[in-house]
């Protein structure tokens, strides 16, 4: 099994709680990797919020088709942060060459472009990007976007943590969401971007098991969106049926648990939505999930929640205080890092229902 896990707070802080959080998990993961996604940036990054962040893993080669693709297109490098590495042979890592978080100033024709144009148009920056770097096998990008950076790597979390310096905290890399797994992908080819957490447009999505209806959600989703692409972790679908659903269809997000498991039909039709979810059935079938699942999300605003599969066949637990808030696999690790927290009011969700994080802290539990 994967363990995986989300921190949201309300003050900015390290990536470390998110490696510690891992660490007290270390048993239900296979020490193959680790991957974060850091939203809502502070340290260096606080003020470029409004401007995109490149995320790379590349060669030489791989810096310079990327700058070149942006510059041609009218983007500016405002800002670059380099992280500090420390390499040792004893370290079970498989780094790449560089890592790549560079700040981007927009073209001048999009200065007053809408919000939307501007979304769109990053994410046709960031696939030119990846085309090129497959063709020429010459890196990974993992997103381009405001207020987010993304790390993927090969190797044992603890060696990661030590080759980029991240057990150390200081005030340089820091947030106030960081989503992360630890371990690669086992039932593909492993490369990086098969590590979860997963992320699109501001929107990040992260499991713990198995999704034996990929084959279904996958050959339906290359259809809905241009960005739904790769594919290479059957959890990936988990993404793009939340941004389908969300940012798309533009629904609530208490429709994306009944797309992914629909009640069934004897319970439907003695509900007051009853045609709603009827038609949810009837045109989004091809979304519906089947197996062990624990989904953990984050939207655009900054909202977190989780959900499960419809029989609650893998862990997850939520738990916290007036300042932090942890969604995990299990629940140790929230007792390394909240332990004075009151414990009594931890959440076990259930099948039937999404936990949901606000960005005043406030834990809300809907009912399907």
């Amino acid at each position: 099994m994967c363990r995986i896990g989300a921190i949201k707070s309300k003050k900015y802080f390290h990536p470390s709680k998110a490696l510690r959080l891992m660490r007290s998990q270390q048993e239900g993961h296979d020490n193959s990797g680790f991957a974060m996604v850091m939203q809502d940036l502070g340290g260096v990054f606080e003020n470029y919020k409004d401007l995109p962040i490149l995320s790379m893993a590349c060669t030489d080669e791989g810096i310079k088709i990327a700058e070149d693709i942006l510059h041609k297109k009218g983007f500016v490098r405002v800002f670059q942060w380099t992280p500090l590495v420390y390499p040792d042979e004893n370290l079970n890592i498989n780094p790449m060459p560089n890592y790549v978080f560079q700040v981007y100033q927009y073209p001048k024709l999009y200065n007053y472009a809408p919000k939307e144009e501007k979304e769109e148009l990053l994410v046709e920056m960031r696939l030119t990007i990846r085309s090129i770097l497959d063709e020429k096998d010459a890196g990974y990008v993992y997103s381009f976007w405001p207020d987010v950076i993304m790390l993927k790597e090969i190797g044992d979390p603890t060696d990661i943590g030590k080759y980029f310096d991240l057990w150390r905290e200081n005030d340089d890399l820091t947030a106030k969401i960081i989503t992360a797994q630890c371990r690669q992908n086992t039932n593909y080819d492993i490369v990086r971007y098969a590590a979860h957490p997963f992320f699109l447009q501001g929107y990040t999505a992260l499991a713990n098991g198995e999704n034996t209806f990929f084959e279904k959600n996958r050959n339906f989703q290359k259809k809905l969106y241009k960005g739904y692409i790769g594919f290479e972790s059957d959890s990936q679908s988990f993404l793009y049926t939340l941004h389908y659903i969300h940012k798309i269809l533009k629904w609530p997000l208490i429709y994306f648990k009944h797309v992914i498991t629909p009640l069934p039909f004897e319970e439907i039709v003695n509900r007051d939505d009853q045609k709603v979810l009827q038609y949810i059935r009837g045109s989004l079938s091809n979304l519906e999930i089947n197996g062990p699942n624990t989904v953990i999300g984050v939207l655009p605003d900054g909202t977190v929640f989780t959900c499960c599969d419809a029989k609650k066949l893998r862990p997850v637990v939520v738990g916290g205080d007036d300042e932090t808030v942890i969604v995990t696999s299990e629940v140790i690790g929230i007792n390394d890092l909240l332990p004075d927290r009151d414990w009594s009011k931890d959440i076990y969700p259930n099948e039937r229902e999404m936990v949901v994080i606000n960005n005043n802290m406030e834990v809300q539990r809907w009912q399907q």
